[in-house]
């Protein structure tokens, strides 16, 4: 029997208190998931979490068949929320949730593939025992959690010009034969749609099966990205054959690292995307069982925005960085909060009795400092980072294949280096599981992270339930942001990207509410949602509409609210209009009868006195565009209680006379109340409002219109008695 690895694990986890390291406070709880046959006995490969309802909490997805049974997959419900029971608590709803379909599945994976906002889930399968492909299920209606076998619709031209799979490997219904044992989503081509990475580790593991890209046409149809064109005309590749995807020929273990040759082909069971070299593209990190694992540059950016990929293998890693065989797995993260990704080897160095191993990232592309993890020399299949010790770094849990799971902890501690060290006794377990994977997240939402852990050859999987109960208090934090150049105003939108980075696995952190705030010439924020890219990357759209002075600032909130920030980045944006703005309406006339109002050249501009004993200022900062809408009013030099910004036709005053209350009626003439406000002691005396104009409707491009503001003053004295004043006037024409 032939092992398989794949998905991220995570887990176990541990108390850190008067700073001493106990061992993790784990439950093998039994209690609260399902338990015999079918719902938990079988050969489960993989498992993930994912939200598939969106009710608030995490749900379960099980891989199972393998090698040797043709099986259901299988999802657990959590009982949360809309199940109208306790998070935490789960239930096996296959046969109502999930296609009836036997299949040998080793991965299974969450990617919100048509951009609706609901989780899709992509099969991969090994056609050992009979001919299948691997399978798209999606997510029917708006997030309900009931998935359609969509395989047969949605590759587009397999087996047809472009494509390098022969017809031959083609199936009938739907998809093509293939030996696939994990595949990973990424925006590969930064246009706002999650790409695939299909791997494959050949027939027998022969390692001769190409590894292929699909892109997705942002509804979720994929169709193979092969700028080579050849075709192949059976099902493995030789070398001589052109890279496909890759720069240069094939060429077996090749050690050329500048475009000429490339390996593409080889026993991958795990494949890793993220950026590297930092420039904000998906780099792919390719395994390999038998071979030595690969690294592919994306050169999207170098190439101008046309993508291609190259192996830099050679290039990136230092000598001697793999040897032997049985290269199960791999990880990428940052384990020294430096900002760049770190890399964790499972077996790596297994020709010295399978030993695990990390490298440090330089941030360049390439690695250093390979390091043997102690404790490490068995028959591991799958590891994961995650923090078990809430201390702020990503710690490590290893899923074992033929005895104990272990757990390591980063030493880090916001230090400058990493060192992952063995913790004895971690995590309760037994030799006599086969443990094939393991995710981690906070089930029962207590604030700690708890395991499931995927065991094969029937023996039941297994929740590890964290008790220690202890809240992530750490922020994500966003060390790296793609500087926007300077443009020109336009339709086409600017795309800036970011690394966002947290104490929690990567696929959790890439649920984390992530978005960026944007200002026009310094006006109000408007916030823009950002999507995941996969990888450490995400990535939003500011419109191209916008002109000035654009800055941008990215912010990312966990789970539990905690929520780091960027440093602030900014661009101009030429050739836009921003409309006009002008201040008018002072209170200059010193010969009104009742109330006296200051003089324009000692009062800076102002409304008439008030009991502050300075008049209200009405100023506006931002956009003055209907299509970018980013206008901020401002009032200050305001008594505490309400007031009301309004917006007029007409300027009913400009100079002499319509005293009104305290002040000085300027706006009038089909009169619109837009915001109530309230000054107050905490706020300096002093309040804003976004003129929503656009939203409205009430504003046109070229129109001019007025704007004041009324505010109550009750303790002013005689002769200025009304109760109220205003502030001077505002006159904006907005632009296009």
């Amino acid at each position: 029997m032939f092992k398989s690895v794949r998905f991220t694990l995570l887990g176990s986890l541990a108390l850190f208190a008067l700073s001493a390291i106990a061992p993790a406070q784990f439950q093998d709880n039994q209690s609260q998931i399902p338990s015999g046959n079918p719902a938990n006995n079988s050969r489960s490969e993989n498992v993930d979490f994912g939200d598939v309802d969106l009710d608030g909490d995490y749900d379960a997805v099980f891989a199972d068949g393998g090698d040797v049974d043709q099986d259901q997959n299988r999802i657990w419900m959590n009982q949360g929320y809309d199940q109208g029971g306790t998070v935490g608590w789960f239930t096996d709803e296959t046969t109502s949730r999930f296609p009836s379909v036997q299949d040998q599945s080793r991965d299974i994976e969450f990617a919100d593939i048509d951009n609706d906002g609901d989780l899709d889930l992509y099969i991969s399968n090994t056609a050992a025992i009979i001919p299948q492909s691997n399978r798209w299920w999606i997510n029917s209606g708006t997030g309900t959690g009931f998935y359609t076998d969509e395989t047969a619709s949605r590759w587009i031209g397999l087996g047809s010009s472009g494509s390098s799979i022969a017809n031959s490997q083609v199936l009938p219904s739907g998809g093509f034969l293939d030996f696939s044992c994990d595949c990973d989503f990424g925006d590969l081509d930064n246009d706002g749609d999650l790409d695939l990475v299909h791997s494959s580790y050949g027939g027998v593991f022969g390692g001769e099966v190409p590894t292929r890209l699909f892109l997705n046409d942002g509804l979720g149809f994929f169709e193979e990205f092969n700028p080579s064109g050849f075709q192949m005309p059976g099902q493995t590749v030789v070398n001589g054959q052109p890279g496909l995807w890759c720069e240069g020929t094939q060429s077996s273990n090749t050690s050329n690292s500048n475009g000429t040759f490339c390996d593409i082909a080889s026993s991958a069971l795990d494949i890793d995307l993220g950026d590297i070299d930092g420039d904000f593209d998906l780099d792919i990190l390719h395994g390999a069982r038998q071979e030595l694992p690969r690294m592919f540059e994306n050169r999207f950016e170098e190439n101008g925005g046309v993508l291609g990929f190259r192996d830099t293998t050679n290039a990136a890693f230092p000598n001697n960085w793999s040897t032997g065989d049985g290269h199960y797995e791999q990880e990428m993260g940052d384990l020294d909060g430096d900002g760049d990704l770190d890399i964790y080897g499972l077996n790596w160095l297994a020709g010295f009795g399978f030993n695990d191993s990390t490298m440090r990232g330089n941030g360049d592309g390439t690695f250093s400092n390979i390091t043997t993890l102690s404790n490490s020399n068995a028959d591991d299949n799958e590891g994961d980072f995650f923090d078990y010790d809430q201390d702020g770094d990503l710690d490590l849990f290893v899923a074992n294949f033929s005895g104990q799971d272990k757990l390591y902890r980063n030493t880090n501690n916001g230090g400058s280096s990493f060192s992952l060290s063995f913790v004895n006794g971690g995590v309760p377990g037994s030799s006599s599981f086969i443990a094939l994977d393991a995710d981690a997240c906070d089930v029962d939402q207590d604030g700690d992270t708890d395991l499931f852990v995927a065991n094969d050859s029937g023996s039941r999987n297994i929740f590890l339930k964290n008790t220690t109960q202890t809240p992530d208090t750490h922020a994500p934090y966003i060390p790296n942001v793609e500087q926007a150049p300077d443009r020109d105003v336009g339709p086409e939108p600017t795309v800036v990207r970011a690394h966002v980075y947290d104490n929690a696995p990567y696929y959790i952190t890439w649920y984390n509410e992530t978005w960026v705030e944007v200002r026009v010439n310094g006006g109000a924020p408007t916030v823009i949602p950002a999507m995941s890219s996969q990888g450490q990357i995400f990535r939003v759209e500011i419109p191209g509409t916008l002109g000035g002075t654009i800055t941008y600032q990215w912010f990312s909130s966990d789970e539990y609210g905690n929520t780091g920030s960027s440093a602030i980045s900014s661009f101009n944006a030429s050739g836009g209009n921003s409309g006009t703005i002008s201040s008018y309406c002072f209170g200059d006339i010193n010969t009104l009868t009742g109330c006296p109002c200051f003089n324009e050249s000692t009062n800076s501009g102002s409304g008439c006195e008030n009991s502050t004993g300075l008049g209200a200022l009405l100023s506006a900062s931002g956009d003055a565009n209907v299509v970018s809408d980013t206008l901020v009013f401002q009032g200050t030099n305001l008594p505490q209680g309400p007031g009301l910004y309004f917006q007029g036709n007409n300027a009913v005053n400009s100079g002499n006379g319509n005293q009104f209350g305290d002040g000085l009626r300027c706006a009038g003439g089909g009169v619109r109340r837009l915001q109530v406000i309230f000054a107050n002691a905490a706020n300096g005396f002093t309040t804003q409002t976004t003129v929503t104009v656009s939203s409205a409707g009430n504003v046109s491009a070229g129109q001019t219109k007025r704007y004041q503001l009324w505010y109550r003053d009750p303790s002013t004295g005689a002769p200025c008695n009304s109760g109220f004043n205003l502030t001077n006037g505002v006159e904006v024409t907005w632009a296009p």
